[in-house]
């Protein structure tokens, strides 16, 4: 099964491959979660969940899921058995283990990470075909907030591989707000991560409107804004005046690992930025 699953993603070298790879075990954990009650108590969001359900042309590397409610003692752990026997039951071997932190957040994670490419199935002309040396590993990480901002929308969407299952998901326009928040206020000084202005691009040019409410409090939450109401004006400023810091060359190379096509990436620059907000709707 899993081999005529990678062949779908028609991959045409190592690193498509093992991006294939990936997403596939991505699908695998939100299966084996969803035989359980996780998603009456959270819900899935980020860049994988746009990915897989929405058709995001490039892809991503996290499991990002949000409690429904705030519970700052729910833990990830009573899940791992159930995960470890749904990759077990197609022959894959996966290790869990908590991710350490030096300072304690609302933020759970655990990494999810093959200890070989799908150590007991036959993928031996793949591997060959493509060259992927047999060492490498595949890692996801899977992080839960557990006091997260509220005011998100979410709804049910199947799933059909490996078997058919509904997941639950932040709707569309709260998605968007995560996604403004992260680019607008991600603590990495001078670091950019251009995934957050394509997919800011994915949302505008499909129409999604922006949910302010869910917006305002995660700002509010980060203590970057101090306000407890904002507007679309006060919005379109702040997107203007991160455009004015960015860098656009370091953000399309940032982004052309992620996807195939980077051809769509020739128009990006400040100015374009600037005339596709303008285009933003609101809800």
């Amino acid at each position: 099964m899993i081999k005529e699953w990678i062949a779908t993603y028609n991959p045409s070298n190592e690193e498509e491959t093992l991006a294939a790879m990936r997403e596939i075990m991505q699908e695998i954990a939100l299966a084996a979660l969803s035989r359980t009650d996780f998603f009456k108590k959270a819900a899935f969001y980020g860049g994988t969940a746009l990915r897989i359900f929405h058709g995001l042309n490039r892809y991503s590397e996290d499991l990002d899921f949000s409690l429904l409610d705030k519970d700052p003692n729910f833990t990830l752990q009573p899940y791992f058995n159930v995960i470890h026997e749904e990759f077990e039951s197609l022959g894959i071997r996966v290790s869990i283990r908590e991710k350490e932190k030096r300072y304690k957040t609302p933020i759970e994670s655990a990494f999810l990470k093959s200890e070989t490419i799908w150590q007991e199935l036959v993928l031996e002309d793949i591997i060959k075909q493509h060259g992927i040396r047999s060492n490498k590993s595949i890692k996801i990480k899977i992080e839960i907030d557990r006091v997260p901002p509220l005011d998100f929308e979410t709804e049910e969407i199947l799933l059909v591989k490996p078997f058919s299952f509904y997941v639950n998901c932040f709707d569309l326009s709260s998605l968007f707000a995560g996604k403004l928040h992260a680019l607008l206020f991600r603590k990495w000084k001078n670091r950019v991560k251009g995934r957050d202005w394509y997919d800011m691009e994915w949302y505008i040019r499909k129409g999604v409107a922006l949910n302010m409410n869910h917006f305002l409090l995660r700002a509010i939450e980060t203590e970057d804004w101090n306000e407890d109401q904002i507007n679309e004006e006060q919005i379109l400023n702040l997107l203007k005046q991160k455009i004015d810091t960015v860098s656009f060359k370091v953000v399309k190379e940032d982004v052309r690992k992620f996807i195939k096509d980077d051809g769509q990436l020739e128009i990006w620059s400040a100015n374009y930025f600037k005339d596709l907000v303008e285009r933003m709707k609101f809800c």
